[in-house]
């Protein structure tokens, strides 16, 4: 068993150092609620403490338990993970690829071939109320066609957008939350019940997770918290703000549209790390959860994503992980697989990181330091030896335009970047991947970056988890 306290200690003084509103934290594990943190309000006027029974947002960690619904009705007979999308939507299109060549599989592993692109940045300032004026807001209102409020405009955009297919369908991994909409829409028609029920009845009944919904809007979820949901937080020109208009984002709905609990999140976390398992009954077929993260996705010290979520060897265990962010929201949860072990970390200020908690929390199960570098990027501690090969500019659309530019010089010397103008150092990491961190702290890690180089010259580069194209 682990030290609670320090762990306690550990949480708080992280948590004190980000200046959060309101942190939510749980680990269960094969004797049930083993460790829970709970840290300030979830209000504006820190009138209200945070519990492990307060609704937040989970935003993209949704993207799992949509996965886990293709791979339920996979076993059961209902959809086949290698049709090809094109047969539930005929329309559905990739620039220079056949109508057949995406399939279900590739969606739910992000290696469609789908670009970075701007359709989820849009539904969200077209559709969300109540949004501060700024200038994201109103360069997609300026630059948004339709309100992006149906995923026949989604499948339209990706048509007509003019923008590459990432490879052939199969061979890139890019994230893309466009795929994740085309997937949600994917499980109705299998299903044959919207997925907002039968993600009900399949994954949050049997686990308990008796508050947890998905809810595209927030007033079922304000129904179901009793009062004890949390408001949103963002820092705006230095300056904490807060309110209560969440994110609205119609055709996303299995990308991001969870509300949860802490507790509730660990306990589906716990499940998929007990094969299926959850207090002693079978609720998941297990081969749904091994088609989500098991034996047909490689294991290595780097991540694989899988259907929903990375996964990737440490220090003698699988880790299982994913994040996500919105309006007011930022998550992350993960398991140790095979170990029984589920946990997550929920915060209500948006744009904040929360991988130091996960990670510590994980370390404490692990019996490591609790501030243990877990980061899968390791310095080569020696020069990348071709760095002509990615000098350039990469350039990515999910909302406004994100720019990578690499600089060196003619020899071949000074390698450096930026990302949307702000400086980066480049720490080299093997093969060709990169730690971007401050110019004056190599421990402030800005991004990843894997460049994709083909016949002498990178056509690409792996931001985090999205590719970008060389301009």
């Amino acid at each position: 068993m682990f030290d609670s306290s320090a762990l306690d200690t550990y949480l708080t003084g992280l948590c004190e150092k980000k200046a959060l509103p309101g942190v939510s934290a749980a680990i269960l594990g094969p004797n049930g609620l083993e460790y829970a943190f709970n840290y300030g309000c979830r209000d504006g006027a820190s009138l209200h403490p945070v519990d492990n029974d307060t609704l937040f947002g989970i935003a993209s960690m949704s993207k799992s338990m949509t996965a886990l619904c293709a791979c339920i009705l996979a076993c059961e007979g209902k959809l086949d993970l290698n049709a090809p999308v094109s047969d539930f939507f005929p329309e559905f299109e990739l620039a220079g690829q056949p109508r057949e060549a995406a399939t279900v599989r590739m969606l739910a592993m992000h290696t469609a071939g789908i670009p970075p692109m701007e359709p989820l940045e849009w539904s969200i300032a077209m559709n969300s109320e109540g949004r501060s004026e700024n200038d994201w807001l109103r360069e997609m209102k300026r630059t948004a066609p339709n309100n992006m409020e149906t995923i026949d405009e989604i499948i339209d955009y990706i048509a007509r957008c003019g923008y590459n297919t990432l490879g052939a369908p199969g061979e890139v991994m890019s994230y893309s939350n466009e795929g994740y909409a085309i997937l949600s829409y994917i499980i109705d028609k299998a299903a044959g019940v919207p997925l907002e029920q039968f993600m009900a009845e399949r994954i949050f009944a049997p686990l308990g997770m008796t508050r947890t919904i998905l809810d595209n809007g927030i007033d079922a979820a304000r129904a179901l918290s009793g009062g004890n949901i949390t408001s949103l937080f963002e820092v705006e020109d230095g300056r904490r703000v807060c309110d209560d208009n969440w994110s609205v984002l119609p055709p996303f709905r299995g990308c991001a549209m969870v509300k949860s609990t802490s507790r509730d999140m660990a306990t589906y976390y716990r499940m998929i790390a007990n094969m299926g398992m959850h207090e002693g009954e079978q609720v998941i077929p297990a081969h749904a959860v091994d088609l989500l993260v098991g034996r047909y996705h490689p294991l290595s010290s780097q991540l694989t994503m899988c259907m929903g979520l990375n996964k990737r060897e440490f220090a003698g265990h699988i880790v299982c992980e994913h994040a996500g962010g919105l309006h007011g929201v930022s998550s992350k949860g993960g398991l140790l697989l095979g170990e029984g072990y589920g946990f997550a970390v929920l915060c209500n200020q948006g744009d904040e990181n929360m991988d130091a908690l996960l990670y510590g929390m994980l370390c404490a199960v692990m019996g490591l330091p609790l501030d243990t570098n877990m980061d899968w990027f390791i310095p080569a501690h020696r020069d990348f030896s071709a760095p002509l090969m990615i000098r350039g500019r990469y350039i990515g659309h999910e909302g406004v335009p994100s720019i990578v530019c690499i600089h060196c010089e003619e020899d071949g010397t000074l390698l450096r970047g930026t990302r949307d103008g702000e400086d980066l150092r480049l720490i080299y990491c093997g093969g060709a991947r990169f730690l971007a961190v401050k110019p004056d702290d190599p421990n402030d890690v800005v991004c990843h970056l894997e460049f994709l180089i083909h016949a002498g010259r990178a056509w690409g580069v792996r931001v985090g988890t999205r590719v970008f194209e060389r301009d």
